[in-house]
Order: C-alpha cells, then sequence, then structure tokens
C-alpha cells in the first residue's frame, strides 16, 4: 500500500510540475508576441511620421524676437 501511495504521490507532482512548466512557457510566448507587435507598430509609426521643414528667409529682412508678455514672438 505504501509503494502505491509513493507511485501516486511522485505522479501528481510530474503533473504539477509540467503544468506549471507549461502555463509559465505560455505566458513568455504571449507576452513576447506582444512586445514584438508593439515594437513593429512603433517603428512603422516613426517611419510614416512627416519630416520637419525648416523655416527660410527670403534674405531681405532679418529674423525679429521678442517677447510679449504671453510668450515669444519670432518673425521671419
Amino acid at each position: 500500500m505504501q509503494n502505491v501511495r509513493t507511485m501516486f504521490i511522485a505522479l501528481a507532482a510530474v503533473t504539477v510540475f509540467t503544468a506549471v512548466a507549461l502555463l509559465t512557457f505560455s505566458l513568455t510566448l504571449a507576452v513576447g508576441g506582444i512586445l514584438t507587435v508593439l515594437m513593429a507598430a512603433r517603428a512603422i509609426s516613426l517611419r510614416l511620421k512627416p519630416a520637419p521643414v525648416r523655416a527660410k528667409t527670403n534674405g531681405q529682412r532679418e529674423m525679429r524676437i521678442w517677447n510679449d508678455g504671453r510668450g515669444t514672438i519670432i518673425d521671419l
């Protein structure tokens, strides 16, 4: 009887260990998949942003900068 009980406990322990290992593996795959999708979406969204356009003066006037108390004004 002792031998049967020992075998049952050993089989239960192996089953629990296998279940925990499968759960950990599946959670790791799920988190990795989510992070991969987020990184790909961020890379695509950064590529689609328009390039900044530099403001240039036409050379006739100098650039004037002043502060009117509500914010800095730059006159090109």
